[in-house]
């Protein structure tokens, strides 16, 4: 049986408000029917984002302070609470169609981007893990990797349309660029990592990139077709 295609592009660097527009976007194509399901690879410049839950009090810096880091703030609509994306880690965002041909099961999914990080961790030895009250993916007490997302109700056709996804931490010193300005998804108890922290090894996000797509094509049943 044929695998479905999946579009999949890298961007070296992408502004938070372009790439939330452009799911959007990809988001209503997808449910006219008018292309095919992707996955974006990206990276940001320093943003936070504050997901449904909305806890402001977990961002730990003033106004003033957010300006001197050159730091942006976003409300937005995917689950969960705040977290730090920036350079230095990769986000994925994959807009699927779920429940369209196939069972619909919006908690297998979340569990599947997190077992897409934990097979490529395996790759280099590392043994991932999740945690039973929280979403994401942990090395140890060290969280590596942060999923949020949102299903999107099709209007045109049965199911949903996923939208967000992961942030997994690639280069070292992330703590510091970016998460010590926050209680990142209101955890207090867990501290986070980098895959290069992780392996003693370096790594552009790039490499990352590339390296996780043949996981994630195989996890979700998809044949990759690479965009420039």
């Amino acid at each position: 049986m044929n695998r479905r295609l999946l579009d999949v592009s890298y961007t070296p660097m992408m502004p938070y408000a372009e790439a939330w527009d452009l799911q959007k976007e990809i988001v209503a194509k997808l449910d006219a029917g008018e292309r095919r399901e992707a996955l974006l690879l990206l990276q940001h410049p320093p943003t936070y984002t504050i997901g449904s839950q909305r806890h402001p009090e977990h961002l730990l810096l003033t106004p003033k302070e957010l300006e001197q880091r050159g730091i942006t703030v976003f409300q937005i609509d995917r689950g969960g609470d705040i977290t730090y994306h920036g350079p230095g880690q990769l986000v994925g965002y994959p807009l699927l169609m779920l429940g369209y041909g196939k069972g619909l099961d919006l908690h297998g999914y979340l569990r599947s981007l997190e077992q897409v990080i934990i097979n490529y961790l395996a790759s280099f030895g590392i043994e991932g893990s999740r945690k039973s009250e929280y979403t994401g993916v942990w090395v140890g007490e060290l969280k590596i990797a942060a999923i949020g997302v949102k299903f999107n109700r099709c209007r045109q056709r049965k199911g949903f349309i996923t939208s967000h996804g992961f942030a997994f931490n690639i280069k070292s010193g992330i703590q510091q660029e970016g998460f010590s300005g926050i209680i990142p998804c209101g955890i207090q108890e867990y501290g986070v990592t980098s895959l290069e922290d992780c392996t003693g090894q370096s790594f552009t996000v790039k490499q990352v990139a590339q390296g996780i797509v043949p996981y994630f094509a195989e996890l979700f049943d998809y044949e990759p077709v690479l965009k420039e």
